[in-house]
């Protein structure tokens, strides 16, 4: 907006869907307005010439966006000029292409290298959640390279927008039924490739090297018990149990339909009819739905979930049985989805079970027809039926959390959250996480311990002068995840935690992406359940 501001007051601001949301997560229409913004344009659609205005295009750099730029200038301009700026790296191809249509209506030409969108202050998203399909189905190898290849650029752009050239690692590959998965291994050197080149082009002549930061590559499958637990935390609860489609979330009040805008948790009001609407009333609804979710079922499902997930009771006594656990849920007359869930938490808990056992367990639920609920959580790695001829995956150890106060029908912690901690304690063993690429000092076995031990920076500001640990999730990342770096920052201080996947999942979004791997369709279909 800067570049523009000498001249005439008002400019038109043209988006496309992804620079839409990237915008709308960190400035409202009325911020614009002051920057001499008249109207937010949709770049794909049909747009009346505004020939003494100039216009902004901010759009990523594809084929598709180019073209639709080109289109409002090749035969008759639609603005007094274009200055444009785009989210990544744009090829010569489209640029040159941009050149001989329409160069002499543009002004300016920017690459922003911000292709990631900020949900939150420590939590970023690629905005591709068909990437899990791309990278875990089998009928999509050709499009995984391509994928993984986005996604790296993408990561890219956000070390560069927080000025980090991290060192990169990434979780050894896992091997199951004589396949293994490297995905964590291939996107971690893609990564550092793209680092590497992107510090050398810069307009810096100095070369950048490595800065306190590590960078650790997960597959979603290093910890698949998290993202299918009911998580009794408010935002997680919320899109779990409550029906928010597109981050909106409908209710009643006074006979008249009210859409609240989440926004994960950063509430607006989209008031259509009202001009006041005080947030609180929306904190209260949506606070009884989910407690009304809560006492019908959930709260019944909660011990036995806990249970086999962390292997012990309440009391801390071993689960010696876990089908015990497991019957009285498999008995009551919960949601089809619900007991898919049990099911697989059981399945989990055992490192697999036999193909018998699976049969009579898929029968139980009645979802014979559509098995894939369970069996494609193979495709990711994680052991669903297990053999005499199978050698059992060695199971990682857990940090001791005993002494640490837990609610009752919430005693599970994420796996990622021991990952963040070691990291920070530089405890992580380099046989299960190999280096990529070598990490600064402070990661090799002094900086950030001393850190955490003396430092007592405690405001955003003073953490961000430390070290960072940046933690990308392929196949989606669950809202207790995102809560685990804010939860680990506070505690250590000296380093931030900030965390990232392609998308954000919650447990009835995974188990339909997981039961639409096996299908050889380009769209996703799925078996719809009406939740109970």
């Amino acid at each position: 907006i800067e570049d523009c501001k000498k001249s005439e007051i008002w400019k038109i601001l043209i988006l496309d869907h992804f620079t839409t949301k990237l915008l709308s997560s960190c400035c409202k229409m009325s911020d614009l307005m002051q920057e001499g913004i008249t109207i937010v344009e949709d770049l794909y659609k049909s747009r009346e010439p505004v020939l003494e205005m100039k216009a902004i295009y901010f759009m990523t750099p594809t084929a598709k966006c180019v073209d639709a730029f080109i289109g409002d200038f090749k035969l008759k301009p639609k603005y007094k000029a274009a200055y444009v700026y785009f989210t990544d790296y744009c090829s010569d191809e489209l640029f040159n292409k941009m050149k001989l249509y329409c160069g002499k209506y543009i002004r300016v030409c920017k690459e922003l290298n911000i292709s990631f969108l900020p949900q939150e202050s420590q939590v970023f998203t690629c905005d591709n959640p068909g990437a899990f399909r791309s990278i875990y189905s089998p009928h999509c190898s050709q499009d995984k390279v391509k994928t993984l290849e986005t996604l790296a650029a993408q990561i890219v752009t956000l070390c560069a927008t927080l000025d980090e050239n991290p060192g990169v690692r990434y979780k050894k590959e896992t091997v199951l039924e004589n396949t293994t998965l490297d995905n964590a291994k291939q996107l971690a050197a893609l990564v550092d490739y793209k680092l590497t080149k992107h510090y050398d082009m810069d307009d810096n002549s100095k070369k950048k090297g490595k800065t306190q930061a590590q960078l650790l590559i997960v597959e979603r499958g290093f910890d698949p018990v998290t993202p299918i637990l009911h998580e009794l935390t408010y935002q997680a609860m919320a899109y779990d149990l409550v029906p928010i489609k597109n981050d909106t979330y409908k209710y009643k009040s006074k006979d008249v339909i009210l859409k609240i805008i989440c926004g994960h948790f950063r509430f607006s009001l989209h008031l259509s009819m009202f001009q006041c609407q005080p947030q609180k009333t929306v904190h209260l609804n949506l606070t009884e739905d989910c407690m009304n979710h809560f006492q019908k079922n959930v709260e019944k499902l909660c011990k036995a979930e806990q249970d086999l997930a962390v292997g012990s009771d309440v009391e801390g006594v071993k689960v010696k049985d876990p089908m015990r656990t497991l019957l009285p849920v498999l008995l009551h007359p919960h949601g089809t989805y619900d007991k898919i869930r049990a099911v697989l938490l059981y399945i989990f808990s055992l490192n697999g079970t036999t193909e018998e056992n699976l049969n009579k367990l898929i029968q139980h639920v009645k979802i014979e027809e559509d098995r894939e609920f369970i069996l494609n959580w193979r495709e990711l790695g994680v052991p669903i039926i297990s053999s005499p001829s199978f050698f059992p995956m060695r199971r990682s150890s857990r940090r001791d959390r005993t002494q640490e106060e837990t609610y009752s029908l919430s005693r599970w912690t994420p796996v990622i959250k021991d990952v963040m901690e070691d990291a920070v304690e530089n405890k992580l063993e380099t046989r299960e996480w190999p280096h990529q690429s070598e990490c600064p000092a402070a990661w090799n076995g002094s900086g950030a311990v001393s850190a955490r031990q003396k430092h007592k920076a405690s405001t955003q500001d003073e953490r961000r002068s430390g070290s960072r640990l940046i933690i990308f999730v392929i196949g989606g990342i669950s809202y207790s995840e995102m809560r685990s770096a804010y939860q680990v920052t506070q505690s250590v201080k000296s380093c931030e935690v900030i965390i990232g996947s392609s998308h954000i999942v919650t447990p009835m979004e995974l188990l339909d992406d997981i039961q639409a791997l096996s299908k050889p369709t380009t769209t996703k279909e799925t078996f719809t359940i009406v939740k109970e």
